[in-house]
């Protein structure tokens, strides 16, 4: 009878969250919106209810917003949105503010193993995220080391999560492989380089400018292509002496993506990373038969999908940030406005930036 007690006590215990006996949540939050799909100028700054915490979710007061491409297609419509309005946004990080209430949750390992607490500091992928407070599934919810700020860890989540799951799955970067990096001084590019190179392969990238150049050079970058001054194919079959590269991993798209079949040698890997430039267009299978290439187009939530492989993937990412071998760079600090949602948006798009792009949302 002591022992059913004991249980039934610390069963209701568990149930009772500090989030739902001491905190109060406004009534409403500011969120970054967006009432019809189209360019920059759609992007509003409103006032919407404070969102629903399912017995599942983590509540979290944001600091900081994430500045992605994949927000752009879906204020273009690229990608479908459930519904207008719509807030924009995947990626953020703050302090914990409510805990899950939900019995099953509170005893799952894998939850326990996260060890979230109210006051913690968390880094979120999920999508509708962009305002000053979340409420999002738990497992959306990657804890943060206490030597890593909330700054950092918005600045390198996806892109460093994206990185290494690309390098060790989609292509598994190897000691003497030849990589080539497009775009290598954007936010990906920096630590897609600073992986390469910690893995022992040799690092071709193209960007657009000589300072953009210095900037992957000091970065880890053994040859700059500076590919509206040079022919991008030639001078890597110069570099390669004719053999091609093992492999691609390719953010622009569409304007880019024939030109990868020229530079990979046989049996190399071509990963279409992103679409800065636009979708590439549908293509034959037989493409691939000439070299034998290997095509991928994967996306990060595939490869860090279960609780485990999101928390191997952020284990992994942290001890790389920790220890130096992967630090994000940050182009610039926005203000949590409409002008400035729309002005990291149109400087991300527009080729202006190196680095991370982010929103200060709170202190």
């Amino acid at each position: 009878m002591l022992d059913f007690l004991t249980r039934r006590l610390s069963s209701l215990s568990r149930q009772i969250s500090p989030s739902t006996t001491r905190m109060t949540y406004p009534s409403t939050i500011q969120a970054i919106t967006i009432a019809k799909n189209g360019g920059p100028e759609v992007i509003e700054k409103t006032e919407i209810p404070f969102p629903k915490v399912e017995p599942g979710h983590i509540v979290v007061k944001v600091e900081y917003i994430g500045v992605n491409f994949i927000d752009t297609y879906y204020r273009e419509g690229l990608y479908a949105i459930p519904k207008l309005p719509f807030v924009l946004g995947k990626e953020t990080a703050g302090v914990i503010i409510g805990l899950p209430t939900d019995e099953a949750v509170l005893s799952d390992p894998e939850y326990q193993t996260r060890g979230h607490k109210e006051g913690s500091r968390v880094a979120v992928d999920s999508l509708s995220t962009h305002a000053e407070y979340i409420s999002v599934p738990w497992n959306d919810v990657y804890p943060v080391p206490e030597s890593v700020s909330t700054l950092t860890a918005v600045a390198a989540l996806l892109q460093g999560i994206t990185a290494i799951s690309f390098m060790e799955e989609a292509y598994n970067v190897q000691k003497g492989d030849i990589i080539l990096i497009s775009t290598v001084a954007g936010g990906l590019g920096l630590l897609f380089c600073q992986l390469a190179k910690s893995r022992g392969a040799t690092v071709i990238g193209t960007t657009s400018t000589e300072e953009k150049a210095a900037l992957a050079r000091q970065y880890g970058a053994d040859h700059v292509i500076i590919y509206k001054k040079e022919n991008t194919v030639k001078r890597v079959l110069e570099i390669t002496n004719g053999e091609g590269v093992h492999a691609v991993f390719d953010g622009v798209g569409k304007d880019t993506f024939d030109s990868n079949f020229e530079m990979l040698r046989r049996k190399g890997t071509l990963v279409s990373v992103g679409n800065a430039s636009g979708a590439v267009p549908p293509f034959a299978p037989l493409k691939l038969v000439q070299k034998n290439i290997k095509l991928l187009r994967p996306t990060m939530n595939n490869y860090a999908y279960t609780s485990s492989e999101k928390m191997y993937y952020s284990n992994a990412l942290w001890k790389l940030v920790q220890n130096g071998t992967m630090l994000p760079l940050i182009h610039k600090e926005y203000p949590f406005t409409a002008e400035g949602v729309k002005e990291a948006q149109s400087d991300l798009v527009g080729g202006k930036t190196t680095g991370k792009l982010v929103v200060k949302v709170s202190n």
